[in-house]
């Protein structure tokens, strides 16, 4: 099998030749974080293709230079969408541009970025391509403010404003995600259409120990907008697979994310997370994304203890229905390439 091959067959529920690897559930620049010498391109099995920046966004990318890019900024690619919507997370005063918002005239005053792709689409195609020629799977993020529904949401009105409305003034929290979900629509067709294998989809609406919201909340106001972007993507391409990813804990609504059409959940972060009873309640669907290492695991453990740990995931996961990954982000210096290429090797030893 080649890596399309078996990331298709592992979010399929089947059992693929070995286990297919990745490193997140985004793009990873494999180049730039290996030595010279030490990259091949069989390193994964699946690589993301990105939309093309906005010209009106590449300004940000100078802007955001001096400020690490931490938990709020989060990663390059994501930052360059902030200057879109006016939201500026190193900023406290310009974090949440509807944060004032008294009326939901006000919320429908706020101009939406344009929900249309020019130019992106054909670009696309070919990143797919080429991806496919290589014998890699392609996957393909969606442009967000952080994630589609919850987090975009949250971080246009404020976390708390946002949490309140979905409480008291649900009218509010309906506008300002059906909005949110007219461009995600936009987007999903238009990822599908590149010929993509799997849409990652992206919503942390996870803590350590809870979700950010009731299920019921999470049922009424996030479910049937995220199957209906399922639903858009797989008018346009019925094969297409589905990612869903949370950090945190989000156990009581997998049986839902099954039911809209996901067929795989990541990242499982070991600490949050109880994989291993995931996997024992409903078997290899919906396959398992991730579940590799705790938050310090790739910048402080040594490459025998990530040996150990992907050895311990695969004899207690299975080789059914997984795609082994690390559960937290390895972009950045942080994480030594030896850690790295300490999963890439284990994945090799242990995954047959």
């Amino acid at each position: 099998m080649n890596g399309r091959e078996r990331v298709l067959t592992a979010l399929d529920g089947g059992t693929p030749d070995r286990v297919p690897r990745a490193l997140g559930f985004g793009r990873v620049e494999i180049k730039e974080l290996a030595p010279a010498g030490e990259y091949r391109d069989d390193l994964i099995d699946v690589q993301f293709v990105r939309f093309g920046p906005w010209p009106a966004v590449e300004e940000l990318r100078r802007l955001i230079k001096p400020y690490p890019l931490d938990t709020r900024l989060g990663t390059t690619e994501q930052a360059t969408t902030y200057q879109r919507w006016g939201y500026h997370p190193e900023t406290p005063d310009q974090r949440n541009p509807l944060a004032h918002a008294r009326s939901l005239d006000d919320l429908r005053a706020l101009t939406f970025p344009d929900a249309d792709v020019p130019d992106d689409v054909e670009g696309l195609t070919r990143q797919v391509a080429e991806l496919h020629a290589s014998g890699l799977a392609a996957g393909g993020n969606l442009p967000h403010l952080g994630g589609e529904l919850f987090e975009a949401a949250w971080r246009l009105r404020g976390l708390e404003s946002f949490l309140l409305d979905m409480i008291h003034r649900p009218e509010w929290a309906h506008l300002l995600l059906g909005r949110l979900t007219e461009m995600a629509l936009v987007a999903a067709e238009a990822m599908a259409r590149t010929g993509a294998d799997v849409l990652a989809l992206s919503d942390d609406i996870g803590m350590p120990r809870s979700m950010m919201m009731g299920p019921h909340h999470w049922r009424e106001f996030l479910k049937p907008r995220m199957k209906a972007i399922i639903e858009a993507a797989r008018a346009v391409n019925p094969d297409m697979r589905v990612l869903y990813h949370s950090d945190g804990y989000y156990e009581p609504i997998i049986a839902d994310l099954v039911e809209i059409g996901v067929d795989a959940i990541n990242p499982l972060q070991p600490e949050h997370m109880d994989a291993v009873g995931i996997r024992r309640r409903f078997g290899p669907r919906p396959a398992l994304w991730g579940a590799v290492g705790h938050q310090t695991t790739f910048p402080l453990a040594s490459p025998e203890d990530i040996r150990r740990e992907v050895k311990l995931r695969i004899e207690t996961l299975g080789r059914a229905g997984l795609v082994i990954c690390p559960a937290y982000d390895i972009y950045g210096a942080a994480n030594p390439w030896e850690n790295i290429a300490a999963f890439i090797n284990a994945t090799e030893e242990y995954g047959w």
